[in-house]
């Protein structure tokens, strides 16, 4: 399970959370390396090694962020507050990667028995910032973030005999957002 990832959090220094045309390359660059040149590094090591034994699941989590762009609305909370604030690219970018990784991998080793799909997540509820709460909920048709623990059966399904003919794809678990 390919699930190590870094984002600017809302309360990063403004260099990580301004606009667009001042985006730090530095930044961009840290995010890839994590979000997408981690997943490719993994994948390259314990891919290989189910290959070699003919079998193998691997599941790349990846965030309703890489499905559609960021509602930069749901920073206004941040903006009113007189702060500048935008959700950075990086962390969009780098989980839309994923999506064809996770494809390019199937088809490369699904010849060798090793299946390979990406797990779709929305945001986990943390303690955020009860403006965010708000904001961030009024897209969720349930209403609500994640619970942690709601998306442990996701991982097992992905993982285990009972998605054997599932390679290549993406499940998305979100509470309705991408409806």
């Amino acid at each position: 399970v390919n699930n190590a990832a870094i984002d600017a959090p809302p309360d990063a220094s403004p260099e990580e959370n301004g606009p667009f045309e001042t985006y730090p390359e530095a930044s961009w660059d840290r995010v890839m390396a994590v979000n997408t040149k981690g997943v490719f590094l993994c994948s390259q090591v314990f891919g290989a090694a189910m290959a070699r034994e003919g079998r193998g699941s691997i599941v790349n989590i990846s965030s309703i962020y890489g499905l559609v762009s960021p509602d930069q609305r749901i920073y206004d909370y941040r903006r009113q507050s007189g702060e500048e604030f935008f959700k950075p690219i990086a962390y969009s970018a780098s989980k839309a990667t994923l999506l064809n990784l996770t494809r390019y991998l199937a088809t490369y080793w699904a010849p060798r028995g090793v299946r390979v799909n990406t797990l779709t997540l929305a945001g986990v509820f943390n303690r955020q910032d009860p403006g965010f709460l708000t904001a961030y909920c009024q897209h969720v048709p349930l209403g609500r973030m994640a619970r942690d623990d709601e998306y442990d059966a996701a991982v097992v399904f992905l993982v285990s005999e009972a998605s054997s003919y599932m390679t290549g794809s993406n499940m998305i678990v979100d509470g309705g957002w991408t409806a």
